[in-house]
Order: C-alpha cells, then structure tokens, then sequence
C-alpha cells in the first residue's frame, strides 16, 4: 500500500484538525463507503477476511457507537458507478447519524473504542468517511 494510500483508511492528522474546527453542537452525518480486503492484514498474524474482520469490528464498536448515541440511519449495497472512477467499487454503505460531533469524537479518542479499531484497520482496502451536516433546502437538487 502506497504511503497515501493509508489516509484512506485513518484520518491524517490535518483531515482530523479540520474536522474539529468545524461546529459540534448540531447532528451530524458521517458517510462510509467501505471496500474491504479479501484477506484481513492482522499485524499479529491472525486470520480471517475482510467482511469476518469488519463484523469483528461493527460487534465490539456497537455498544460504543450506540453509547454516545449513534444510530445507523440507512445502510445499501453498492452496486454500480454511474459517475466517478470505475475502479472505485465499494462493498459496505452506510450513513452513520451522531448527536453532534462531540459525540463522534468521543467514540474515536473511547480507550475501549482504540482497543478494537484494529479490526477496521485489518479489514478495510479502501474507504471515505464524509462529514455531513443537515440541510433543510426542501426537495431540490440545488438551495
């Protein structure tokens, strides 16, 4: 994997400045579209593949993410590219509603969180998480 290629998977630290710069007192939306790896890469040389390794992950994270009032607000499945690069092809969607963001942040720095976000880090290639804030501009496609 290319050195770029990581921050695609964790926040890089400027991603993560901007991200807490930015208000954290309203709900907000996170976007995931997740490519998991056929294998999972276990630093400790475990096996499974990528989907056991995420299931891994979503099971342990679940009582966190529900803890700080998270809520799992529509989940498809990805199916074709209609627009945008044809080799970006993505096996889980969801949107992922939070309180506000300190809530988020409150999952991710959780000690017990960091403790099982190797299982993420193991079974995802690729990945987009897309902050979203509410927008009440009605039912067009432009405000």
């Amino acid at each position: 994997m290319k050195e770029a290629d990581k921050h695609n998977i964790d926040p890089n630290r400027e991603q993560f400045e901007q991200f807490k710069q930015l208000p954290r007192n309203t709900p907000i939306m996170m976007l995931n579209l997740i490519r998991l790896r056929e294998k999972a890469d276990y630093k400790d040389g475990r096996t499974a593949s990528g989907r056991e390794a995420y299931a891994s992950y979503g099971s342990e994270s679940g009582a966190i993410f529900r803890g700080v009032g998270g809520e799992i607000i529509w989940r498809g499945k990805p199916e074709s590219i209609l627009i945008g690069p044809v080799n970006e092809h993505w096996d889980i969607a969801f949107i992922a509603r939070y309180p506000d963001a300190s809530a988020f942040l409150a999952m991710v720095t959780n000690p017990d969180y960091q403790a099982i976000v190797f299982h993420r880090q193991a079974a995802v290639a690729d990945s987009r998480l897309i902050r979203m804030g509410e927008d009440s501009i009605g039912s067009g496609f432009a405000g």
